[in-house]
């Protein structure tokens, strides 16, 4: 009996299951733990668009790390070519707690003895316009995993009640069939954010025990149905820390990036690069991937994807986070809570995780006008048009996802 994986018939001919599986991993990872000078200095030579995912995996090597400045320098002149001095600003807004299921790291994990919430309607507008009064104009919506108490039907109800009212709102919730996502979409979201948390498949049963979300394949190619649902944009990345090898989750994230510019060439595509923070769940990382490594790997991804939104969230502390800014991320969130309800009352439920930047909307909007930049409240289109043009001659049948 054929696996249900969600798509509406017929489904694709490839993917990104297919892709990942047939990906030289071994040669990749040699490549990003070993790579040599010569093989650095040919990386960082070639032409943004001609970029592999061997030049990638050289990127990431120590040999790189040792000339830190030369890619920070490439990934700012890249990145200032093709978005400008423009920071999209985004605000998440939590509508649910719940959850059913049991992920180890976690503050929201369904064991824990944590205060729990799920906004009404009303709440959900005085969050939404909490949010709209501080500048917002783009708005991202989560939950916990919970399908009877935030289901489809409840996600229809609140993105329909805040789409009145806000321009932009985009989702981080349970991953859902194509059809599903459709119904969402039409109820007026534009955007869909899933993190594979870890791309490692016994890493991934290792830290995901119970419920829906333990179903690593219908995760992984959630994406895709978004995107053959009509999401305007899809976002994509892995919980750093997770697994012990950073790099190899950074080639994973990279390779299913490239697959969906290339088969999915109409959806934008964010890569969001999350460390592992404090929550309820106690989890520590074994293995944490540094600040040096960190600035490392959004270098190397924007010299990969010279065109993709970088997203860097308030898990980072400020002054990390405002040279960050300068290197190569497109996309940042301000004054963020992590809990329903906490804008107008914080306190009343558990935070998913603790943020490490607490400066106001305002106040990071100041700072990163003092570095040169000009926030954009609204949501924008990440693709120039050159680049709309190269992706239309790959929709015509040139792609540009081998390794």
């Amino acid at each position: 009996m054929t696996q249900d994986r969600g798509f509406i018939p017929p489904e694709p001919a490839e993917t990104f299951a297919d892709t990942l599986a047939a990906l030289p991993f071994e040669a990749l990872l040699s490549g990003a733990h070993r790579a040599t000078r010569e093989a650095v200095v040919r990386a960082l030579g070639t032409p943004p668009l001609e970029r592999t995912l061997h030049d990638f995996a050289a990127l990431l090597s120590p040999t790189a790390g040792e000339r830190l400045e030369d890619l920070a320098r490439a990934s700012r002149e890249l990145t200032l070519a093709r978005f400008g001095r423009t920071m999209h600003m985004y605000a998440p807004l939590y509508l649910s707690n719940e959850c059913l299921s049991t992920c180890v790291y976690c503050g929201f994990a369904r064991e824990l003895p944590i205060a729990r919430k799920t906004l009404t309607r009303e709440e959900t507008l005085d969050e939404g316009r909490w949010l709209l009064a501080q500048g917002f104009r783009s708005i991202l919506l989560l939950t916990g995993e919970h399908q009877r108490l935030t289901g489809v039907e409840f996600l229809e109800d609140r993105i329909r009640l805040l789409a009145t009212e806000v321009p932009s709102l985009s989702i981080e919730v349970q991953v859902w069939s194509e059809d599903e996502y459709r119904r969402l979409a039409a109820a007026g979201s534009d955007a869909v954010v899933i993190y594979q948390e870890t791309y490692h498949p016994d890493t991934y049963a290792r830290v995901h025990l119970a419920g829906r979300k333990r179903h690593y394949e219908w995760r992984l190619l959630g994406p895709e149905r978004a995107a053959r649902a009509g999401m305007r944009r899809v976002g994509i990345g892995a919980l750093l820390g997770l697994h012990d090898d950073w790099r190899y989750e950074a080639l994973a994230t990279a390779a299913h990036a490239r697959f969906l510019l290339a088969r999915y060439w109409r959806t934008q595509v964010t890569v969001s690069v999350p460390r592992i923070r404090p929550s309820a769940s106690g989890f520590e990382a074994r293995e944490q991937i540094g600040d040096r490594e960190l600035v490392q790997l959004i270098c190397a991804i924007r010299l990969l994807l010279p065109d993709v939104g970088i997203v860097i969230s308030s898990r980072e502390v400020p002054a990390f986070r405002d040279g960050l800014f300068q290197i190569g991320v497109t996309h940042t969130s301000a004054g963020s809570h992590t809990e329903p309800g906490g804008y107008n009352r914080p306190h009343e439920a558990t935070e998913q995780f603790d943020v490490a930047d607490l400066r106001s909307p305002a106040e990071v909007a100041a700072r990163l006008r003092a570095l040169g930049y000009e926030p954009v409240w609204g949501d924008w289109s990440v693709v120039s048009p050159a680049t709309e043009a190269m992706l239309t001659r790959a929709g015509a049948g040139h792609s540009a996802i081998g390794p």
